[in-house]
């Protein structure tokens, strides 16, 4: 059934982290490079590809530079659903069909907010960044994501 991964994810969600938690575990490091428009952009971004790191997500963070960010992994083209519940941060996320072409972009989603962000189609990860990043960096729908996990890394 295609519902039933947004389903698990939603409840995965539901079921995250309490505030006051401790810190996560680090998490792997990965480059990722966006083809844009005005040329390419990298980003050190950490890699959540377990339910775990999955579940916490940005949570709780209350800074990332510029170009840093979080690549969620999921291994194959799903349906997906994101929140910002305990996440203090604006974020931008990109949905990445699983070829690296950017599918959608929900931009500056609202810190706090239980508001469900869902993907318009199948996909294989989502890149967050800072809210208002994907703007001011022309970064749009269409546009190419190299990382490792799409074969095709910087």
């Amino acid at each position: 059934m295609r519902l039933w991964p947004i389903a698990l994810f939603s409840v995965i969600l539901v079921a995250a982290c309490t505030p006051g938690e401790p810190a996560a575990q680090a998490l792997p490091t990965a480059k990722v490079v966006v083809d844009t428009r005005e040329g390419p952009v990298a980003f050190t971004v950490e890699v959540a590809s377990d339910p775990a790191s999955q579940e916490r997500g940005l949570m709780f963070r209350k800074t990332l530079a510029p170009n840093a960010g979080m690549l969620f992994d999921f291994h194959k083209a799903v349906p997906v659903v994101f929140w910002m519940k305990n996440t203090p941060l604006s974020l931008d996320m990109l949905f990445i069909k699983a070829d690296g072409g950017i599918s959608t972009i929900a931009a500056n989603a609202v810190p706090y907010s239980e508001d469900q962000i869902p993907s318009s189609e199948p996909v294989r990860a989502v890149l967050e960044i800072n809210g208002g990043r994907a703007y001011a960096l022309d970064i749009q729908p269409g546009d190419k994501v190299h990382a490792a996990i799409f074969g095709n890394g910087p």
